[in-house]
């Protein structure tokens, strides 16, 4: 009997030192993170090839005439009845430095059109540039950390 809480008390030790492990791998963009506007949640994650992607989870008006909101602008018209709530808006950013990724894109549903992206991490701020070919033709949003 006295193995046996030894052996679980070992494996509790394990379990608790592998959550802190995992924790301190994620990056620090990785998390939940509101628009500008405050009307959506993205979710960034760090991808399998090392790539952060972003989906939205959560929106302010989930509905549009009694239905899920779809895709309505994207120029596929296949595209058009996919729901927002789940899109992947951010995709193939790269971890350049400490602070800033690079490299990636953003989708906009607002208008259906996809700019190229970087992203600079500023702690409870993520300052979002989407542009059309430099990034001195673009704009920036900042999103705010969500709990």
């Amino acid at each position: 009997m006295h193995i046996l809480k030894k052996n679980l008390l070992s494996c509790f030790i394990l379990l608790l030192i592998s959550a802190f492990a995992a924790k301190a791998q994620t990056d620090k963009v990785e998390g939940l993170w509101y628009n500008d506007a405050k009307t959506a949640k993205v979710q960034i994650t760090k991808a399998a090839n090392g790539k952060f992607n972003g989906k939205i989870i959560w929106l302010k008006d989930q509905l549009e005439n009694g239905k899920p909101r779809t895709d309505q602008l994207n120029p596929d018209e296949q595209l058009r009845k996919r729901p927002i709530l789940g899109l992947k808006i951010l995709s193939d950013f790269e971890k350049e430095g400490d602070d800033k990724y690079v490299d990636g894109k953003i989708y906009d549903p607002k208008n259906g059109k996809t700019y190229s992206c970087k992203m600079t991490y500023k702690g409870k701020t993520l300052d979002i540039r989407g542009y059309i070919g430099i990034s001195l033709l673009g704009r920036t949003t900042v999103w705010e950390r969500a709990n």
